[in-house]
């Protein structure tokens, strides 16, 4: 287990540092944020003033070597339009982005999971069918389309919902949630259900896959001959197989609602990372932008080196795999 986890933790370091470099050379060689900071009356020595006051007059490699060093301190640099840290900056957005995602995969969990094991027991049943039918609109409509249509009509013909905006919050060990009022959850629930629909469908897609591949294995047959009841099999037997891929494809979901809800949060006006790289990306704010995708990376890394590590708790031909290998 020990060298299991050593070499996960050696993969997961070489893919930040791997990302750091494309990320810094990807954002830093396009664009140039003075045309946008200055004003195009300002003369040649408040351009040239301006330049060297973000250290874009350096070369890139050496001004890469500066990030490098100044991200081992946790310092992303400082943000060209707020003239604050651009660590500081996300991390004011980072709960609103957090608990719409959470929120977002409580939902495609405790709607999907069923409703894909109902198919998988009952395919060919009316309402199996139904679902599958469902789960394909899930794939198909586009995310910013669907916002669209739920806002037209939760909010606009029925008014039960707001539009859009993140509504009053409460302080949760300092951190600023939604979730605690209902006139959070209000806000919270329209957003939420619009980024879990495409991982609501892919939920129930992999519950029926599996729950139909367990479901011909001998113990199961076995289960049922010796009288067990339908709903202990289920609960007991087929939930229990059908976890360990769930899991981990609902692990590396995480990282993509987190990376990935930039639309969801500029339909309804969700004042999370998403809306701030938008915002960011129009002002060539590169220090931010930078600082979200580094930030986005260490996140989805760590989400996966977590995922494999209870992955290989719940099936331990993993790490033998792999320490063999």
């Amino acid at each position: 287990m020990i060298v299991y986890l050593l070499r996960r933790v050696g993969q997961s370091i070489l893919a930040v540092v791997t990302m750091a470099v494309l990320v810094f050379i990807g954002v830093y060689a396009i664009g140039n944020p003075v045309d946008i900071l200055v004003s195009p009356e300002a003369s040649q020595a408040e351009i040239r003033a301006t330049i060297e006051r973000l250290g874009l007059d350096k070369p890139l490699w050496e001004q890469f070597l500066t990030f490098a060093g100044n991200a081992l301190r946790g310092d992303l640099g400082t943000s060209f339009v707020y003239g604050r840290p651009a660590v500081e900056i996300i991390l004011q957005r980072l709960p609103a982005t957090f608990e719409l995602a959470f929120v977002a995969l409580l939902i495609s969990v405790l709607i999907g999971i069923p409703l894909g094991v109902y198919a998988g027991l009952k395919p060919d049943s009316l309402g199996g069918r139904s679902v599958m039918a469902g789960s394909i609109l899930g794939f198909s409509l586009p995310n910013f389309w669907q916002g669209m249509i739920l806002i037209l009509i939760f909010a606009v013909w029925l008014g039960w919902l707001p539009a859009g905006g993140r509504g009053p919050t409460v302080e949760l060990l300092g951190i600023p949630v939604s979730f605690l009022t209902p006139q959070g959850w209000a806000y919270l629930l329209l957003p939420a259900l619009n980024l879990a629909l495409f991982k609501m469908a892919l939920v129930i897609r992999l519950a029926r896959a599996n729950t139909r591949e367990v479901c011909l294995q001998d113990y199961i047959k076995f289960a049922r001959a010796k009288g067990l009841s339908p709903r202990r099999i289920v609960f007991v037997h087929v939930m229990k197989n059908i976890m360990i891929p769930i899991v981990t494809v609902l692990g590396l979901e995480l990282g993509s609602m987190i990376a990935f809800a930039i639309v969801t949060e500029t339909v309804f006006a969700w004042p999370g990372m998403g809306k701030l790289l938008i915002d960011s990306i129009n002002l060539l704010d590169r220090p931010v932008i930078v600082a979200y995708l580094m930030l986005t990376v260490v996140i989805i890394v760590t989400i996966n080196l977590a995922v494999d590590i209870l992955y290989s708790i719940l099936d331990p031909r993993v790490r033998l795999s792999e320490v063999k290998g």
